[in-house]
């Protein structure tokens, strides 16, 4: 069973940018779908980045044209790029893995925390 570790998570002011990482415990194949999901005190978990096994990519209407998500060549570590951070952009960040086979399931990272102060 593959695991995942979020890092890079923090406190930083509404404006700036940080980079989450998630390190997967084997290569990602190319067959597999990651993501990055959030959730805030109350609220439900939601999408917020996609990356197809296909390479094509969704964001959330909220974090168009500020988040990027990607990945490193040795398909190891998925990346969350944030830029123009706002408050409301706290939550819990999880790492997402989608495999299809042997079956389909999906894997999730432990979370790391993002506050956005203003």
């Amino acid at each position: 069973q593959v695991q995942l570790v979020e890092s890079g998570g923090g406190l930083v002011q509404a404006g700036g940018s940080l980079r989450l990482s998630c390190a997967a415990s084997r290569s990602i194949f190319s067959s597999e779908d990651v993501g990055w999901y959030r959730q805030a005190p109350g609220k439900q978990r939601e999408l917020v980045a996609v990356l197809r096994n296909d390479g094509t990519t969704n964001y959330a209407d909220s974090v168009k044209g500020r988040f990027t998500i990607s990945r490193d060549d040795a398909k190891i570590t998925v990346y969350l790029q944030m830029n123009t951070l706002k408050p409301e952009d706290t939550a819990v960040y999880y790492c997402n893995l989608r495999t299809y086979f042997p079956r389909p399931n999906v894997y999730w990272g432990q979370g790391t925390q993002v506050t956005v102060s203003s």
